[in-house]
C-alpha cells in the first residue's frame, strides 16, 4: 500500500475538513470509493476521538493484501 498525499479539495476546506484518506486501486480518487473525512467541527467536539480517527486512518497495513493499492491522504 503506497500513501499519496494531496492537498485538500475547495469542497473540503469550505466545510472545515481537515484531514481525509481515501482507499482506492488508483492513483486517484473515483465515484466508488469512499473518502473517510474529519472536520475541525469533529476536533473541537472530541479532539483525543479525532487523533485517534486520524491515527486509524493513516494505519493502511490492515489492508495490504486487499485489492486497494493507494492510500490517498488530503490536509
Amino acid at each position: 500500500m503506497k500513501k499519496i498525499h494531496l492537498s485538500l479539495l475547495e469542497d473540503q476546506k469550505k466545510r472545515g475538513v481537515y484531514f481525509s484518506s481515501t482507499l482506492s486501486p488508483y492513483k486517484f480518487e473515483t465515484t466508488e470509493t469512499t473518502r473517510h473525512e474529519i472536520t475541525t467541527k469533529d476536533y473541537q467536539d472530541d479532539y483525543k476521538k479525532a487523533e485517534k480517527t486520524e491515527s486509524r486512518l493513516l494505519d493502511d497495513s490492515f489492508f495490504n493484501s486487499s485489492p486497494y493499492k493507494f492510500n490517498i491522504i488530503r490536509q
